[in-house]
């Protein structure tokens, strides 16, 4: 027999986190590990622009019958705009190829399996830190992971000039991945000129850029968000990008995302294309339709679309305000550390400085549960425990000197 003596895999670092943190009985608890926006409330909600769409598609829905491999072309057009702007000459040259994904991690794992066919012997860089999922997908289409510096603990800060002498030596061919905004899971973002040399770097070096876009608005806006991804499609002939309906669309369960590859003609978009679509029919042969049609029936409807950007600036601007807020009540509390830098961060995410031992007092003691490492999932802040986790980062302080 083939199962009797497998060992159990061990919880995933996220998401186990929350099935501790639901198995957790005590009345006291907040969960700041899964990246999960969630109100004042507490509460995860469904956005009206998307309430509103599902009625009309309820209304006008005809069938349940299979979706194009690739998805349909005006949901695959919508995220075009989205990413590049309406007028964007990568789009008017045709270099352009989406596909739906079952979010934005089928936009990754898709995408690297494309760039496995295609560089077999390439090596994937990713950012020290990143995503927790990031090195188990890029595994799993069976690239060897390697490291870039990104994040100074020491300073909370960017380590830039680090970064750009690590990447500057990357082989030709070698594949880059790259946090568009909101960095996961530092909230430490690149500026336009970081980016436009980072852009550089790649043109000479002849590493393929993949980028992962999973928070398009939560950080400055939806313009100014996509800052990065235009900066690289400048100069470079190529790259990958997987983007992500589930944060700024609210669409978590309905697995909403994308793949887009820009080529150095249409020729070869077509062609590259072609290879993605056939994996796609291996992997899940189809994307699964509510989403999209949510997303392209937003965005197509000129009063859903202004309503959707205004949604999107409210979760924006309460996320900046429970940054500044949980500043402002641990300078009340303590004065052993400045956290001053989380109200700098974008996103949802905060790489919090805490430690380990720190992390592993407020879950014990506190039943406050954060991701190993010190990220925290901003959005998890309330009115309602502000007070309480500010008390709790403060005695965690004190505790592990």
């Amino acid at each position: 027999m083939i199962f009797e003596h497998i060992e159990p895999a061990p919880a995933d670092a996220i998401l186990g986190l929350t099935e501790a943190f639901r198995a957790d009985d005590r009345a006291q608890k907040i969960n700041l590990g899964v990246g999960v926006y969630q109100d004042d409330n507490g509460v995860t909600p469904v956005m009206d622009c998307v309430k509103e769409a599902e009625k009309r598609l309820v209304a006008s829905e005809t069938t349940k019958s299979y979706m194009p491999i690739s998805g349909t072309p005006a949901y695959k057009a919508q995220v075009q705009q989205l990413l590049f702007g309406e007028a964007h000459g990568v789009l008017e040259d045709q270099r352009v190829r989406t596909a739906h994904t079952p979010g934005g991690t089928g936009g990754l794992r898709v995408g690297a399996e494309l760039l496995k066919q295609l560089r077999p012997g390439a090596t994937v860089w990713a950012s020290s830190p990143t995503w927790a999922n990031h090195p188990g997908v890029f595994s799993a289409a069976g690239f060897a992971l390697k490291n870039y510096p990104y994040y100074d603990a020491d300073r909370n800060a960017l380590d830039f000039a680090r970064m750009q002498e690590t990447l500057s030596a990357v082989p030709a061919g070698d594949v880059v991945l790259l946090h568009v905004c909101c960095h996961n899971p530092t909230g430490v973002d690149l500026t336009a000129d970081q980016w436009a040399e980072l852009g550089k770097c790649a043109a000479r070096q002849g590493w393929i850029p993949f980028l992962d876009f999973a928070y398009q608005g939560l950080g400055m806006d939806l313009e100014q968000d996509r800052t990065g991804l235009l900066q690289m499609a400048a100069v470079v002939p190529e790259m990958v990008v997987a983007h992500s309906f589930s944060k700024n669309f609210g669409l978590y369960r309905e697995r909403t995302g994308s793949v887009t590859l820009m080529a150095e003609n249409a020729t070869a978009a077509q062609a590259v294309f072609s290879h993605l679509e056939k994996i796609i029919r291996v992997l899940y042969s189809n994307p699964p339709a509510h989403g999209g049609q949510i997303v392209q029936t937003v965005l197509a409807d000129a009063d859903l679309r202004a309503g959707w950007e205004k949604e999107v600036a409210a979760i924006r601007d309460r996320i900046q305000r429970v940054r500044v807020d949980l500043v402002a009540a641990l300078k009340a509390r303590t004065d052993k550390r400045n956290f001053s830098f989380i109200a700098q961060q974008k996103g949802m995410f905060s790489f919090s400085g805490l430690s380990d031992e720190q992390v592993q007092f407020l879950r014990e003691k506190k039943g406050i549960y954060i991701v190993k490492g010190g990220r925290i999932n901003v959005a998890g802040i309330t009115p309602a425990n502000l007070e309480y986790l500010a008390d709790a980062i403060a005695a965690a302080l004190t505790v592990s000197e």
